[in-house]
């Protein structure tokens, strides 16, 4: 048996009222409040950046260009809708009861589900699997949760957010910063510490950077300690009072939105794990398991969002969830693989990663067993609409003591979830250096780039590009 948390106490605040009709719906966060209508958004922000470089390359058009919220929420969360009648669709035909219930362990191999009328049924099995997920996290200040809003509200929030500050550095944060610039409104990061924690941060600084080309203010070493609103609306005006985490300096700023973007909390509290014995964690709300996501109680396993020290993706916990299937009753024997994931951040500029950052590489290797190959790089797109051709980067990380064997892959360009994905089944493979060497790259594109590197760091000759 799955247990989900699907059915949402009530409360006041905006995000309730979407988090609502979310546990309503299949499909989970990506589908519904994720990567979906997440990457939807991008394009339209994409698709706007298309129409400034196409008139240098002869599109000629005199009529006023905007673009229109409500339009593109509507056909998005259309698309999402229909995503969550195919997963029902889907779950009949293989005969799978699904039950829109709040579930709850009340002793041992038993839970209680209430729906959302109250009534409660109860329900036994063999195995449990726990997939509760996570949800967005609150600042605990006065008016975040009266008047700030979620990711999980923006997409398909019905009016147009205006100038918006976005709360975080997280790789959420700066993808609805990003596409949100994108649609032409002014849009500023209020950072606490570093961008991307947990990413190779040469790599986050260089996101950073980017966003700022395209106009986001980013207010670093500040955490907001009071919100008010100063003018309801649809959006309204709100005042936001901020600290500096380095002293006592304060500033004050107005926008139409503020979207926090903090992190997300463990869904992994009361639901009775308690009552028989399974372990989470104090610090973090999350359950840890062993390598075959089984946790302390040996009958309850665990997937997805809600696991200690696991990579928080969808198409990890898919296939965590498929390989746990199989095992416990397809006799396999297959582990998911939770280092080499590769992963992209969506902001407009993407940014793709799989296997280790500089950083961690060098906590598990010896430092001086990496050599780092990197470059900047100018697509042929960029050209002729004249965009910087020092933006884009690529670097590899090897371990010079295996064969050169490719350990960390990170590019920053157009198209980046496109071309980590190949890469990334390369290095499942056991990707070296001189195997990118001997692979003949296809021509003219960003991916290719990785078949010509030449440069180290620890050579420290300049990468730039010459042009424009």
């Amino acid at each position: 048996m799955s247990i989900t948390k699907e059915h949402c106490a009530k409360g006041k605040s905006s995000t309730t009222r979407v988090s609502q009709h979310f546990c309503q719906s299949l499909g989970g966060t990506c589908v519904n409040v994720g990567c979906i209508p997440k990457k939807l958004m991008h394009q339209a922000a994409l698709l706007g950046q298309a129409l400034i470089d196409s008139r240098k390359f002869g599109w000629e058009y005199s009529h006023q260009v905007k673009h229109n919220w409500e339009t593109m929420t509507e056909a998005i969360q259309n698309h999402v809708g229909s995503l969550n009648w195919g997963y029902r669709q889907a779950l009949r035909e293989k005969a799978v009861a699904y039950v829109n219930s709040y579930a709850e362990f009340v002793e041992h191999h038993k839970i209680k589900a209430t729906n959302g009328k109250g009534q409660e049924t109860y329900y036994t099995a063999a195995k449990f699997v726990i997939a509760t997920g996570e949800r967005p996290r609150y600042l605990g200040i006065q008016g975040d949760k009266e008047y700030c809003i979620t990711s999980d509200d923006l997409f398909s929030l019905p009016y147009c957010p205006g100038a918006t500050l976005v709360v975080g550095a997280s790789y959420v944060a700066l993808e609805c910063a990003g596409f949100l610039a994108g649609l032409g409104l002014a849009v500023t990061v209020m950072v606490r510490s570093v961008l991307l924690r947990g990413f190779d941060q040469e790599m986050a600084e260089r996101v950073g950077a980017s966003l700022q080309q395209l106009g986001v203010r980013f207010l670093r070493k500040f955490v907001p300690v009071e919100v008010q609103q100063l003018e309801k609306g649809s959006p309204g005006r709100l005042k936001v009072v901020a600290k500096s985490t380095e002293g006592a300096e304060t500033v004050e700023g107005v926008y139409n939105t503020v979207l926090l973007a903090v992190g997300r909390d463990s869904s992994a509290r009361n639901i009775g794990l308690e009552k028989i014995g399974v372990r989470v964690s104090e610090k973090t709300g999350r359950i840890p398991v062993n390598d075959v996501e089984q946790t302390s109680v040996p009958y309850v396993y665990a997937v997805g969002d809600i696991l200690e020290g696991r990579p928080a993706l969808t198409p990890v916990a898919v296939q965590a969830g498929k390989l746990l299937a199989r095992r416990l009753f397809g006799g396999r024997l297959e582990k998911c693989d939770y280092v080499n994931v590769p992963t992209v951040v969506f902001t407009p500029l993407e940014y793709g990663c799989c296997g280790y950052s500089e950083e961690k590489a060098a906590q598990v290797y010896q430092k001086e067993s990496l050599e780092v190959y990197h470059t900047l790089f100018w697509p042929v797109e960029w050209t002729v609409a004249c965009r910087d051709n020092n933006t884009c980067y690529a670097k590899i990380i090897c371990n010079k003591f295996d064969n050169d064997r490719v350990i960390g892959f990170h590019i920053l360009g157009p198209n980046a979830g496109e071309i980590t994905q190949g890469f990334a089944a390369a290095m499942k493979c056991g990707l070296t250096k001189q195997l990118l060497d001997d692979t003949i790259g296809i021509h003219p594109t960003c991916g290719e780039v990785f078949t010509t590197l030449e440069v180290t760091k620890s050579a420290g000759l300049d990468v730039a590009q010459k042009g424009c």
